[in-house]
């Protein structure tokens, strides 16, 4: 599920704020890095678990409509092509997922008032008419429309994102990558006709399916444990490197994610240089300053070279490219 990228991140900000709290020990960094990792895949799961929500909502409207004094015949012979559709009635008969819902007390309940806001924005979309008008009913057409409405209406939401603050601070920032994973187990869904509970790790789905990869979770401790071992030492290269800048104007992030991108370089012979310095400067554009890809880029490229002239960087002949 975790993608190295998001690993990486994930390493940033514990380390970071390691950084800003010295009493922090490599114990406490390595438990909230895997607390920070498993709540992304709770999130992917609470937002997977919209789909009942959503449907359950539905079928509440309908049955309001049909409990009116003076119902219409539409209210009394609906268009309940939503309510029952396919994709909600796997879901809820699943019981492996509605165990894990349950076990990590993951529910909509409470929110009622954004689901049904959520409905009514759905129910004004052309692309929901359309599948409406559709006499097709089938698990494959009902899974097309969720894809559409987890496209749509969810990553922009200030009603969510306050739901989710409210829910989880380390769900801060990992809506877009959940939901990118929610898009992904619908397609697996539309195939296969089942749910399956994703790995944690990238590198274990792509190891189940018969593939070579390196193992996420040992990238993953090595990264943090050589990073906050040798922080003290990669940051004095930096604060020796960095001429015309005082101490107290570099900005942590920065230092954090050079320290970052030295060990990863001195400890994975296999990963390219370039590839390293890359993602350093990616995460750098959305966690520091406007400057810092560009401080991030140059500090690395050069510290990098000179530990290679010194002999702590070696790099395989696959790490070479």
């Amino acid at each position: 599920m975790l993608t190295r990228r998001m690993l990486r991140i994930k390493a940033f900000k514990v380390l970071y704020a390691s950084v800003e709290d010295r009493s922090m020990t490599l114990k406490g960094v390595e438990a909230g890095f895997a607390a920070s990792c498993e709540a992304v895949r709770d999130l992917y799961l609470f937002m997977l678990s919209i789909i009942t929500a959503l449907t359950d909502a539905e079928s509440k409207r309908l049955e309001a409509g049909r409990r009116k004094f003076n119902p219409t015949q539409e209210d009394l012979s609906p268009n309940d092509k939503f309510a029952s559709n396919a994709l909600a009635v796997l879901l809820a008969d699943d019981p492996d997922f509605n165990k894990i819902l349950s076990r990590k007390k993951l529910s909509w309940e409470q929110y009622d008032v954004f689901i049904r806001e959520v409905s009514d924005t759905i129910r004004s979309r052309k692309y929901f008419a359309d599948y409406m008008a559709s006499p097709e009913r089938s698990l494959k057409g009902d899974v097309a429309l969720f894809k559409k409405i987890f496209e749509q209406e969810f990553e922009d939401s200030d009603s969510l994102a306050a739901i989710l603050e409210e829910l989880s601070i380390l769900w801060v920032d990992d809506l877009g990558f959940a939901l990118g994973a929610c898009l992904k187990s619908l397609s697996a869904i539309a195939k296969t006709g089942r749910w399956e509970f994703p790995p944690l790790y990238h590198s274990e789905e792509l190891l189940s399916s018969g593939k070579d990869a390196d193992s996420d979770a040992v990238f993953s401790h090595r990264l943090l444990e050589g990073a906050f071992a040798g922080r003290e030492r990669y940051f004095q290269m930096v604060f020796d490197s960095a001429r015309g800048w005082e101490k107290d104007r570099l900005f942590n992030t920065d230092l954090v994610l050079i320290a970052m991108g030295l060990a990863e370089a001195e400890l994975f012979p296999d990963i390219p240089v370039r590839v390293t310095i890359n993602e350093y400067v990616e995460i750098s554009k959305f966690y520091s300053t406007p400057k810092s890809s560009s401080f991030v880029n140059g500090l690395l490229d050069t510290l990098i070279v000179r530990l290679t002239e010194e002999g702590r960087i070696v790099k395989s002949q696959k790490g070479l490219n």
